[in-house]
């Protein structure tokens, strides 16, 4: 098994986990009412389609094979947009952050308009670590769209985390302006507080 294989195999693995885990979550909470009917499928009639275990989200093998199917499909088509944007999704959700820019430069290179990548781009990069380039990114899907909490919040935090008191100040003041019911708010007047105290 090539390295490359490898890669895919625990991508696969890890992702059929939480594919797995989030959906058993959510159809418990959907279906608690009627788990006694759900989980006997003698009561389905024929031609119902699979319930439960039976679905690809419990299958791992399954699971395995549309991620590496995903990724190669974006590898393959570099000039599809949405294959980008999917292979990112795979990366970030098992927090291989590096691998999810890769992708989503990729998706902003063949859009450079489209707002949501904008956004997306300045989440991952914040996740990761990359404090400046989310600021960037950030900054970027605020000259289209000056209001949006997620990207103000998002601001803030990275000019929070690079230790800019200036920026950081600024950010927090429009996400104030904007929504000052926002729950982010107290701790980032907290962590603003610490770093112009120099703490």
């Amino acid at each position: 098994m090539t390295r490359e294989n490898l890669l895919f195999a625990i991508i696969g693995i890890l992702f059929g986990f939480i594919v797995g885990f989030m959906s058993a979550s959510v159809m418990s909470q959907k279906y608690a009412p009627t788990a006694a009917t759900a989980g006997n499928s003698q009561s389905l009639p024929p031609d119902h389609p699979p319930v439960g275990s039976q679905s690809a989200a419990g299958n791992p093998q399954a699971m395995q094979a549309e991620v590496t199917a995903s990724i190669e499909k974006a590898r393959k088509e570099p000039n599809n947009f949405d294959a980008q944007l999917k292979a990112a999704e795979l990366y970030y959700q098992i927090q291989r952050y590096d691998q999810a820019i890769d992708f989503l430069q990729k998706a902003n290179q063949l859009k450079p308009t489209d707002y949501g990548t904008l956004v997306v781009l300045g989440m991952v990069n914040l996740d990761a670590g990359h404090y400046d380039t989310a600021e960037k990114w950030y900054r970027l899907a605020m000259k289209m769209k000056q209001d949006d909490t997620r990207v103000l919040a998002g601001l803030a935090a990275a000019t929070l985390q690079r230790g800019d008191a200036k920026a950081a100040e600024d950010a927090i003041a429009q996400l104030e302006k904007i929504d000052p019911n926002s729950v982010d708010l107290p701790q980032f007047r907290d962590k603003l507080a610490s770093l112009k105290a120099g703490k």
